[in-house]
């Protein structure tokens, strides 16, 4: 089993596969807090457009399976719009797209997650800080979001921990990720179904289980006390 697994290692690149994963986690999660950030925003403006553009947006994405998300980017963006993202390859080309769906649909849970934090904020805060003459924008950044950021850790960690598993469904647009790598060695090592399936499940866990207990001990000591 043992040498089997070193065999594995030396004749695929498990590694490098794994390490895409890792590098389409990390865009996609920067660019869905940003994005999930605007959103939420949004969701509590003052600015009626504002409100129903961000609620359309959040049941229109959030409702779509997410293949057909990250396939929609590849056939629309791609080769109807023909937008490369600034590369120059079809690999480089296939990676962007995937990370701009990922962000896409993650940031539909991010934003749920910071508006629920938004909601634990006392109301009277925010119209303590209107009173001072402070605007929508200022009492959102200064006052409402850092306490609503720390209450919602814990649910971040899980909106993480499912991108990173999401991440497989770039596979679907040809992007050389761990599921695509696992799809090509099911086909050539057919006598090692288990070995190849085992290999990839623990190289996911070994992925998301220190991101759920590094955020789980950060949720506790951030938690805001009432």
């Amino acid at each position: 089993m043992r040498s089997a697994v070193f065999d594995f290692l030396s004749d695929y690149d498990v590694l490098g596969a794994f390490w895409v994963n890792v590098q389409l986690t990390v865009y996609s999660a920067i660019g869905s807090l940003i994005w999930g950030t605007i959103l939420a925003a949004m969701r509590v403006s003052p600015v009626p457009v504002m409100r129903a553009f961000g609620t359309a947006y959040i049941n229109l994405v959030r409702n779509t399976p997410l293949t057909v998300i990250i396939v929609a980017t590849s056939l629309v963006l791609s080769q109807t719009f023909q937008m490369t993202l600034g590369a120059d390859n079809f690999k480089d080309i296939g990676f962007r797209l995937a990370v701009l769906g990922f962000i896409a649909y993650t940031s539909t849970f991010v934003c749920e997650s910071l508006r629920a934090g938004i909601n634990t904020v006392p109301v009277g805060q925010a119209e303590a800080a209107r009173a001072l003459g402070l605007s929508f924008t200022q009492v959102l950044r200064i006052i409402v979001l850092p306490q609503a950021f720390r209450s919602v850790v814990a649910p971040l960690a899980s909106v993480l921990i499912a991108l990173t598993k999401n991440t497989t469904v770039a596979a679907a647009i040809g992007v050389g990720e761990a599921a695509l790598l696992m799809k090509e060695m099911i086909e050539n090592e057919s006598d090692a179904l288990f070995l190849v399936t085992a290999m990839f499940a623990l190289g996911f866990v070994i992925l998301t289980l220190p991101i759920g207990l590094l955020l789980g001990w950060v949720a506790k000591k951030a938690t805001v006390k009432r």
